[in-house]
């Protein structure tokens, strides 16, 4: 039931109003800023399907191929499959992608393991989950996220400013609620559907509320538009910037304007416990591939610093090995919280395989707090050529290439082109406006560092430092009690915790 490339770039030319730079576009699968994701994209479907790589791709499910990063983890390996499915994927595209689905679908399990707290709301919501994530494996849509709204004054509740600053339910119908507001989405403007829920939860200790609304969006929908970002695709030219034109996953504001999403895409609705459920376990599942993106990203900066202290002879000196050596540790820190997260799985509520919660957690604030600190040592190995090198028009020219030619070529084995062509990626991968954008996105596109940390405080054992000091120290067993237990204790707080929410 995999798709192939073709039909996802036909499924996605629906009409939909896409609008950059102040223009509608005709068609997102050749407009030059979105058609490179879209060709990765498809891509990744064609991978699927192609005989070198299917068997890493798909699986095999009730008689049915499916795409592996769509595969509900039920055992350890399920975990293994689908971290090498990924890895297939950004080697074969040559960089770091982030939105194309298998990082935001296990977002749609965490609510397969909240099935309980759903049929408390209405056993309706329950079934739809069931329904949409077997839809997944049947359709194998391009599924993102949808969580951050335009927020508007946050020192006011939602009723004391418009109401539209964030996205909430205006009626209900026969046929389904009809909703207003918009969300920030990367990648909305080319993919099928997105999980809509909320970011923040300012609805106080309300039971109900028109903001707490989540369902699956049909990003083809009446009523919906799409207003992006202009892309770094096409800015300047792809020689001297390879990553922006390649891997620009451009984001969009969507605009609800009386969007109707039909019943059986409702996933909850207006009960603030199952809203506060789905913020506090929405990354249990998707962290993983998140922080995998970022092991890739490590890799890019040490392959660029080291080829650089090698081609001007710097790799034998202590003080570059040392910085080498920081990178080394920040990959291998990421790759280990990676393989121990899968090694010491945890069995979910739902009967699911989840990454060890601990290990996961804190591999991300890992990931994400060091990456700035990685980046600025890597522009310190690569050197301050990156940021004062000519465009290749100017290796080109005939009055100017000799002279670069001469000044640029280090010796016989690193001439002048191939030493471009690693400055021009070091400097697209460091000191860009897309590897700002870069940065950025990896710090918060799955929420903001304050709540990477309250993850990690709600998931971390506690108990086992206490314990242990209790011991050491000869305290009595009453400090222990039930009553003595941190707030923060997953075993008290494992579903409603502090919301994990963008800042």
């Amino acid at each position: 039931m995999i798709r192939t490339g073709a039909e996802y770039r036909e499924a996605i030319r629906d009409g939909r109003a896409v609008y950059i730079a102040g223009e509608r576009v005709k068609d997102v699968t050749t407009h030059p800023m979105f058609k490179p994701l879209v060709d990765i994209r498809a891509q990744i479907y064609d991978m699927q399907h192609a005989p070198a790589s299917r068997a890493v791709m798909s699986h095999q499910q009730d008689g049915e191929t499916n795409a592996v990063g769509n595969k509900l983890p039920f055992i350890q390996a399920d975990w293994w499959d689908k971290r090498r499915a990924t890895d297939m994927v950004l080697e074969a595209v040559g960089g770091i992608v982030t939105r194309v689905g298998d990082e935001t679908v296990g977002e749609m399990w965490s609510l397969f393991d909240g099935q309980d707290v759903l049929n408390e709301v209405d056993p309706q919501f329950s079934k739809n989950i069931r329904d949409h994530i077997d839809k997944v494996l049947r359709t194998d849509p391009f599924h993102v996220s949808a969580n951050t709204d335009p927020k508007g004054d946050r020192s006011k509740p939602p009723q004391e400013q418009d109401p539209d600053m964030l996205l909430h339910v205006v009626k209900e119908t026969d046929a389904g609620l009809i909703v207003r507001g918009a969300k920030y989405e990367t990648a909305a403007a080319y993919a099928d559907q997105a999980f809509t829920k909320p970011t923040i939860a300012n609805w106080g200790n309300e039971a109900y509320s028109d903001y707490a609304v989540g369902f699956i969006c049909d990003l083809g929908s009446p009523n919906l538009k799409f207003i992006c970002r202009t892309g770094f695709a096409g800015r300047a030219p792809a020689e001297d910037y390879p990553l922006s034109n390649r891997f620009d996953e451009v984001d969009t504001l969507v605009i609800f304007d009386n969007v109707l999403i039909p019943w059986e895409n409702v996933l909850f609705y207006r009960h603030t416990k199952a809203a506060s459920f789905i913020r506090a376990t929405l990354h249990r599942y998707s962290a993983f591939a998140f922080v995998q993106r970022n092991l890739k990203l490590a890799d890019m900066m040490i392959g660029a610093a080291l080829f650089n202290v090698r081609q001007t002879g710097l790799d034998k000196q202590q003080a570059v090995q040392e910085k080498l050596a920081q990178l080394a540790v920040y990959r291998e820190g990421i790759n280990a919280h990676l393989t121990a997260s899968i090694t010491l799985a945890e069995r979910s509520p739902g009967g699911l395989m989840m990454p060890n919660q601990s290990l996961l957690y804190t591999g991300r604030v890992l990931a994400c707090s060091q990456l700035h600190e990685m980046m600025h040592i890597a522009r310190e190995l690569c050197g301050g050529q990156i940021c004062v090198t000519p465009d290749k028009a100017a290796f080109e020219a005939a009055e100017t290439k000799p002279w670069l030619d001469k000044f640029y070529s280090v010796n016989d084995d690193w001439v002048a082109e191939d030493r471009r062509k690693l400055l021009a990626f070091a400097r697209d991968l460091l000191n860009s406006d897309y590897a700002g954008h870069r940065l950025t996105f990896q710090l918060f596109a799955q929420s903001a560092p304050f709540a990477h940390l309250a993850a990690v405080y709600r998931n971390f054992d506690w108990d086992g430092p206490l314990d242990f000091v209790r011991k050491s120290a000869g305290l009595s067993d009453k400090v222990m009690s039930p009553t003595a237990r941190l707030p923060g204790d997953r075993a008290v707080n494992q579903w409603f915790g502090p919301d994990e929410t963008k800042a």
